[in-house]
């Protein structure tokens, strides 16, 4: 099976590509830049959507929805996020079609359906959520709001790639308003943190916290909050970021409120989110050259039970009590888990499919298993086998299961810290950038002007500048002009 796959070594990006489309995560679409996701990488979305959703609920936000479409007027209330995203903008001009005169069984524009104002196709929803916000606020009693919305939204990317880049893609955003700056602050510091302990304890995925640099940083926002993970080919990958608005988008859409002393003042605004780019980052972060291995706790199926036999009937129902019987102690359990009694296929193949799959554990069962009151477990992470009894199968796996979680965490934040390293001079980062690849801590003047230099000449963006980072005296690696701390560059997707 891991033919049809093409090695990580000699061509990252197909290795990918490969294992996005033969692992039955998406496909391509007739839709230039679009994507399908099929039924398995929806089922993985379904999983990191649930968790993160409970995560919002748990810390006071509730979920709403609001239209996909932005008058072109509200949009470009707020300057620098117009600016900032109108290069990706698709606008709705008319909304009618009529049959050619001239081509049968074709349809054109009609002329007479001209919108009175275009629409903007929602690339993020600040806008017509501010909007909506200035008639819910009026006082400091209707404060704080805390909306998230769960949505797709169109970004027309002219370079795209399966989850990571795509015209069109799921995401949840969250919009908070607030009547003072420090609760605003707090706000986007906790979401961050939300953030990346999902990474972790769900995605197996070690992050930098951090914040952006100006160059960086969301368009409209003061400041913008970020988790940073480094993907095995050492490429960075931007998982989530959570942004501090200030008052920009109260005063673009002038949504005031009345404080405790009867004082106007405008509202102080977050704004947050992470998209189906997750699925992108759990492949390429974990992944090998079988195919996928995804972390027991998003995976949309744990366990996988295969039976072997041949076509004694007798046999095969004792395989089936037996299977049927674990399935229903794994689900009590709450573990997702597959009867794979297929026909069609044989054992070796149905092996190689589910391991293409990254399915975390798989149980093999022969008669002879029966007879001997064993069973092969397989987990996918090191592929190794153990015979078990089947008196303890269901709490091995159990255990199984968190063990994997763990030893996949482990392996990531193991490959992060061999591919960061320190820079202190010029050609010191260049030759770390080419030869190593990974997180470069280097020390940077401050300018946006240096660090677009920086970009242009090796393709390297500063990713965050940690939010536990250590101050500490030294001198730019392009300028040499002083600093006070070290930066974490990276080539990134």
């Amino acid at each position: 099976m891991s033919s049809i796959l093409t090695n990580r070594s000699q061509d990252y990006s197909q290795w990918y590509n490969d294992l996005v489309l033969k692992g039955g995560l998406a496909d391509y679409s007739a839709v230039r830049g679009c994507m399908v996701i099929k039924p398995y990488g929806y089922g993985l979305w379904e999983n990191m959507r649930d968790v993160l959703d409970k995560k919002f609920k748990e810390t006071g936000h509730q979920n709403a929805y609001f239209p996909l479409f932005v008058p072109k007027s509200l949009f470009e209330a707020e300057e620098k996020n117009a600016e900032g995203f109108a290069k990706e903008c698709a606008i709705v001009t008319h909304y009618r079609l009529k049959a050619d005169p001239n081509n049968k069984g074709k349809l054109i524009v009609d002329p007479n359906a001209k919108l009175e104002e275009e629409l903007v196709v929602r690339p993020t929803s600040e806008a017509i959520i501010w909007n909506t916000y200035k008639n819910w606020i009026q006082s400091y009693r209707d404060l704080p709001i805390l909306i998230n919305q769960w949505a797709n939204v169109v970004r027309w990317e002219m370079r795209t790639r399966l989850f990571l880049r795509t015209a069109e893609f799921l995401w949840q955003e969250g919009h908070t308003a607030h009547a003072t700056k420090e609760e605003a602050i707090a706000e986007t510091k906790q979401m961050i943190e939300v953030y990346a302990q999902f990474a972790e304890e769900y995605m197996a995925m070690p992050v930098l916290r951090g914040v952006k640099s100006a160059n960086e940083r969301f368009a409209g926002a003061e400041e913008t909050y970020c988790i940073e993970a480094l993907m095995q080919d050492g490429k960075a990958l931007q998982a989530g970021t959570s942004h501090f608005l200030g008052q920009n988008f109260a005063k673009a859409f002038d949504v005031k409120f009345s404080d405790k002393n009867n004082q106007l003042d405008y509202v102080w605004a977050t704004s947050w989110g992470v998209s189906t780019r997750l699925i992108g980052a759990l492949v390429m972060a974990h992944s090998d050259d079988e195919g996928l291995v995804l972390p027991p706790k998003l995976a949309p199926l744990q366990v996988v039970i295969v039976p072997i036999y041949n076509k004694d009937e007798a046999i095969r129902q004792r395989l089936d009590d037996k299977a049927n019987e674990l399935i229903k102690e794994l689900r009590a359990k709450n573990i997702s888990v597959k009867y794979d009694n297929d026909d069609s296929t044989r054992p070796g193949w149905k092996f190689a499919e589910h391991e293409l799959k990254g399915v975390p554990v798989r149980v093999a069962l022969g008669p002879r298993d029966l007879d001997n009151n064993v069973a092969e477990v397989a987990r996918r992470d090191t592929k190794e086998k153990q015979s078990i009894s089947i008196d303890s199968l269901v709490p091995h796996i159990e255990q199984l299961l968190t063990d994997i979680q763990q030893n996949m965490y482990n392996r990531a934040l193991q490959l992060r810290a061999d591919k960061s390293s320190k820079a202190d001079t010029w050609d010191e980062f260049v030759r770390l950038l080419d030869e190593k690849t990974g997180f470069i801590y280097a020390h940077w003047d401050g300018t946006p002007e240096t660090e677009e230099k920086i970009k242009e000449l090796t393709k390297a963006t500063i990713r965050c500048i940690p939010l536990d980072n250590p101050l500490e005296e030294g001198k730019c690696i392009l300028t040499g002009n002083p600093s006070t701390q070290r930066v974490v560059f990276a080539r990134a997707y």
